[in-house]
């Protein structure tokens, strides 16, 4: 039977009639049989997301003051969603392990994780599923790392054991027992974890939106979705920021060949956006598959005649950079001439630092600093097989009256990065997107 692992985000599952929306997923697909679930996010733009309500408790039980009202206002929260349901659900012995945690000295994670576990409690109850508590299968090492192999043998073992089932996302816990969260998003995570451990054919992440777009909303309106997306691209377009997906998702699923598909809770209907590492039969490849960028970059030229003939003088100028803790994002090169390219929040507390090692050790006849660039990513796999997208990129650019600082083209043909000043960057992207989309 074909086993399908559902996650629903904080947005969709912020209220009664979100609920009732998951409940209509679930039932029109028997395959979905495991469901991880966020805690209730905001309402509306006025709203608090429940977890931020636990860190509040949290941070009054810590400094000493009543933290009573502040669960009360949770209390309200889970209610009116079991009210709007029409369920009895006992949430005065839900929170009263809380509450008593929260007297005896209180531990951020476990306040963190607790949106996610009556979220999954309460949904359990509504549906008639079994809740499986996170804290007893996902675990973590004492120094707060994930535990895959013993996390996917006992999460496995459950799952397999269970006809249809909710876990809580967000977090796990340690061999002691102690709850121990993911980063923010971490149920993004936790979804992919539970695909793997039961082998899924397939992981749903439903969230807000309804896929992954071509480029950002905030600089071109209403950009089109990209249906299907394979790892490699999606690794290209994640370093700009363009993702939806909390990053340490998509390995478990990648690993174990499972496909990612990115759903919209409001909007069951859209396809959205496919991940693996193959396209399904028929899928017509794109020359451009997405375009991402991120400003704040700096870059340094370094300027030597005969440089190429110097033995070790690319490995001695980055060094010196990383004896510095500055990573290099690019480094495109001629034959007496080498920029490299740094975050400009990295690069600055060290920069007088580095220019003098520079000098000193390399000797450069010219050495500068260009700063307030922007990098645009422009990938696709499909541009390999498309002759002239160099020429297209850069006739874009330059016809929106853009004047490209730097080109930098991988090995793999996968994309090509352009470099621009800031004061440019949204003029190139909606360049780029009327060329390509």
């Amino acid at each position: 039977m074909k086993t399908i692992v559902v996650k629903f985000g904080g947005s969709s599952l912020a209220s009664a009639a979100q609920f009732r929306k998951v409940g209509d997923i679930l039932r029109a697909d028997p395959a979905r049989r495991f469901l991880v679930v966020s805690a209730p996010g905001k309402r509306d733009s006025g709203d608090t997301k429940v977890t931020d309500m636990l860190y509040r408790c949290y941070d009054l039980a810590v400094a000493g003051e009543d933290f009573v009202p502040a669960l009360e206002a949770i209390r309200a929260r889970y209610g009116e969603i079991a009210e709007g349901l029409g369920i009895k659900f006992d949430l005065d012995g839900a929170l009263a392990p809380i509450a008593e945690h929260l007297r005896k000295g209180p531990q951020r994670d476990y306040m963190a994780s607790r949106g996610e576990y009556l979220n999954a409690r309460l949904m359990a109850a509504w549906l008639g599923w079994t809740f499986l508590d996170s804290a007893e299968y996902i675990r973590f090492h004492a120094d707060g790392t994930l535990d895959p192999d013993t996390t996917y043998k006992l999460l496995g073992a459950a799952m397999a054991q269970t006809e249809k089932a909710v876990i809580p996302g967000f977090y796990g816990a340690d061999e002691t027992g102690r709850v121990v969260t993911f980063s923010r998003g971490g149920s993004d995570v936790s979804g992919a974890i539970a695909a793997r451990a039961v082998k899924a054919d397939l992981y749903e992440n439903w969230t807000d939106v309804s896929g992954m777009l071509f480029t950002d909303p905030r600089i071109v309106p209403n950009p089109s979705y990209i249906p299907f997306i394979n790892y490699r691209e999606l690794r290209e377009l994640s370093y700009m920021g363009a993702s939806v997906l909390h990053e340490d998702a998509v390995f478990p699923a990648r690993r174990a060949g499972i496909p990612i598909n990115i759903r919209n809770t409001n909007r069951p209907e859209d396809p959205g956006t496919l991940i693996a590492a193959q396209a399904p039969a028929g899928t017509v490849i794109p020359p451009v598959t997405g375009i991402a960028g991120r400003k704040g970059f700096d870059t340094v030229l370094v300027e030597k005649s005969m440089m190429n003939s110097e033995v070790g003088f690319t490995a001695r100028l980055l060094d010196i950079f990383a004896a510095h803790g500055v990573p290099f994002e690019h480094c495109p090169t001629g034959i007496d001439t080498m920029s490299v390219v740094v975050s400009a929040d990295a690069f600055r507390p060290h920069r007088e630092e580095i220019l003098a090692a520079l000098e000193a050790d390399l000797k450069p006849d010219l050495l500068k600093v260009e700063e307030g660039l922007a990098m645009i990513a422009v990938v696709g796999c499909g541009m390999v097989a498309n002759k002239g997208i160099a020429a297209r990129i850069l006739g874009a650019v330059t016809a929106a009256g853009v004047n490209i600082r730097m080109i930098d083209q991988g090995s793999s043909e996968l994309n090509i990065i352009i470099g621009v000043r800031e004061e440019d960057y949204e003029t190139a992207i909606r360049g780029l997107y009327k060329e390509f989309h």
